[in-house]
């Protein structure tokens, strides 16, 4: 019940008037906004795809949440802004998280969402067999967004580092990041997630980048028959395996290549160009140079393309491998240094979405986490790229879109045939919030 005793004039006056505080409100949320996920997983599917493919030891006849529902407090939790296990003691009581859950129970228990200790339950279930599953839920949902089929695709790769603070399976001392750390693998085409892959730090940065490479154009061009695909990443992925692996197959690329006596040596001429232009005119100069190299592990030469920078600092080179035949400026400044825009997908799952709260002490909890943000970037990202389209929001970053459209105010009133929620008059937002809501709205 409310309570209906508290001080009332405790925070004095404004001119003639009392201001007072009560706890007597009734319903209030805070996340009205998840109206707006249930929106966007009821038109893709994406959580009811993946839940399908978990696993649920559970007696059937005991459940009182289902492992969709487990799944989507889960991923709205995060899209909330809600990292731990431990927020769902008291989010499971939202009547909004309620309503998202699709929570249709006549007890009250049944009516609430699932506590801290039934979700770690639910990760807990995580094995490799579910991995591989979600993440072809994750492909599938890239290949539907799709109403045409493409004609180009470029897939970004990168691995980052997950720091862990605690025992966990499989943490290992990464020198390069100079801490205890998981490096993930994650793969981009544009904005879309297709792979959050879960790795040790004690192996190489290119690990299984050939393998997964081979599965989505395995699977690509099978959608696609006639798509030219493009594999893009730093220097970690410039391993004699991976280039061999894409000229056999017809799989373009362009890759960052680590700088070495012999890259200088042959770029000498246009280091030599950028300087005295730089002496002549005074400013940053650049220069782009292309030659043929074989490195000592390479069975062939390949293109490498050299992007010379002299300032006041000094000659910064830099050089590409690829198999692309645009000019050098082009496949450097267009192609090669886009791949920085996945840096930003990456710090909005890691960020935004939590994709580093790694903790479980298990490998395979581990890596379902890393998916369940995984997830979660996706129902955003379709929130912002379908429903955003055309706004100011449209490239908004994840944190924006959560303190704008999704972390809410509103009173909730229930009966037996409404559940209305009524937000402020004042909500700066209304317009776009309710285009969001009628571009996903079910057709018919």
């Amino acid at each position: 019940m409310p309570n209906c005793t508290e001080d009332r004039d405790l925070f004095g006056t404004v001119g003639r008037r009392q201001i007072e505080v009560g706890f007597d409100g009734g319903e209030v949320t805070s996340d009205a906004g998840l109206l707006l996920l249930r929106q966007v997983e009821q038109k893709l599917g994406l959580l009811k795809a993946a839940a399908r493919v978990l696993p649920d030891p559970r007696n059937p006849h005991l459940i009182v949440h289902t492992t969709e529902q487990l799944l989507r407090q889960r991923v709205f939790g995060l899209c909330q802004g809600y990292e731990d296990l431990n927020d769902h003691d008291q989010l499971r009581l939202d009547p909004t998280l309620q309503t998202a859950l699709d929570k249709r129970g006549k007890s009250a228990a049944a009516q609430h969402g699932a506590s801290s200790p039934t979700l770690c339950r639910f990760e807990g279930r995580a094995n490799r067999p579910a991995a591989v599953e979600v993440h072809r839920v994750l492909v599938e949902q890239f290949i539907n967004s799709f109403t045409e089929p493409p004609q180009e695709l470029i897939l970004d790769f990168d691995a980052t580092d997950d720091l862990v603070h605690g025992e966990q399976i499989g943490r290992h001392f990464s020198a390069y990041y100079d801490n205890y750390c998981f490096l993930p693998l994650y793969v981009f085409c544009g904005e879309q997630l297709l792979v959050a892959y879960l790795r040790s730090a004690k192996h190489d940065g290119a690990l299984h980048a050939a393998a997964i490479l081979k599965l989505l154009t395995d699977r690509l061009r099978q959608a696609w028959p006639q798509v030219r695909l493009v594999f893009r990443g730093d220097s970690g992925f410039c391993r004699p395996l991976l280039l061999s692996w894409c000229e056999r197959h017809g799989v373009d690329y362009v890759i960052g290549l680590q700088k070495n006596s012999r890259l200088l040596s042959m770029a000498a001429t246009s280091c030599a160009q950028a300087q005295a232009a730089f002496e002549q005119e005074g400013t940053t100069q650049r220069v782009f140079g292309e030659f043929t190299y074989q490195a000592r592990s390479w069975r062939r030469s390949r293109r490498v393309i050299a992007r010379i920078e002299h300032s006041a600092q000094g000659t910064n080179p830099r050089f590409i491998v690829t198999s692309l035949p645009e000019a050098p400026q082009v496949a450097y400044e267009w192609l090669y240094c886009a791949r920085g825009e996945m840096e930003n997908r990456i710090k909005e799952c890691q960020l935004g979405l939590f994709a580093d709260r790694t903790s479980c002490h298990l490998w395979w909890p581990n890596q379902f986490r890393l998916l369940l943000a995984s997830l979660a970037y996706v129902l955003l990202e379709r929130l912002r790229n379908v429903g955003l389209t055309g706004t100011e929001w449209a490239r908004a970053q994840m944190g924006t879109l959560r303190c704008k459209l999704l972390k809410v105010g509103a009173v909730i009133v229930r009966n037996t045939r409404r559940i209305r929620f009524f937000i402020s008059s004042a909500f700066p937002y209304r317009d776009i919030f309710l285009l969001v809501a009628r571009r996903f709205a079910p057709s018919g």
